[in-house]
C-alpha cells in the first residue's frame, strides 16, 4: 500500500516537468473562464456562493450540482482525456485513480474556489457601485 502511494505521488510530481504541461495551465484556464461566468450569474440572481450553498442547502443541491457539472463537466472530461494520453505517452500503462485526481486538481478545484469567490466579488462590487438616480426635476421636458 505505501508503495502504491509512493508511485502516485511519483506520477503526479512528474507531470509538472513532462511532456504535455500545457495542460497544466490551459485546463485551469478554462475551468476559470466558466467559474467566472457561473459566478457573475449567481451574483446576479441573488444566489449564495456556490460551494457553500452546496454544503448547507440541502434541499437545493441535486441542481447546484448538475449546474456546476454542465458548466464544468466538459472541461473535466477533457483534463481526463488529455491524462491518459499523457500517461500512455509516459508511463505506457492507465492508472484510472491518477486521471481522475488529475483532473480533479486541473478542472473541479479551481471551479469550486473561483466560482464562489467571483460571486462574492461581484456582490461587493455591486454594492459599493453608486446607483444611478432619476428624478423628475432633472428630465428635460421638450
Amino acid at each position: 500500500m505505501d508503495g502504491m502511494w509512493a508511485r502516485v505521488a511519483t506520477n503526479l510530481i512528474a507531470r509538472v516537468s513532462g511532456p504535455m504541461k500545457f495542460r497544466l495551465v490551459l485546463q485551469p484556464a478554462m475551468a476559470a473562464f466558466f467559474a467566472i461566468r457561473s459566478g457573475l450569474a449567481d451574483a446576479r440572481r441573488g444566489d449564495p456562493p456556490y460551494f457553500w450553498a452546496i454544503c448547507t442547502e440541502p434541499g437545493h443541491r441535486d441542481y447546484l450540482l448538475k449546474d456546476g457539472w454542465k458548466s464544468v463537466g466538459r472541461v473535466f472530461i477533457l483534463a481526463v482525456a488529455m491524462d491518459v494520453v499523457y500517461q500512455l505517452i509516459v508511463l505506457h500503462f492507465v492508472y484510472p485513480g491518477e486521471a481522475l485526481i488529475v483532473a480533479f486538481v486541473l478542472a473541479i478545484l479551481p471551479y469550486l474556489i473561483l466560482r464562489g469567490l467571483i460571486t462574492r466579488w461581484a456582490r461587493r462590487k455591486d454594492a459599493a457601485s453608486p446607483r444611478p438616480t432619476t428624478r423628475l426635476s432633472n428630465v428635460r421636458r421638450a
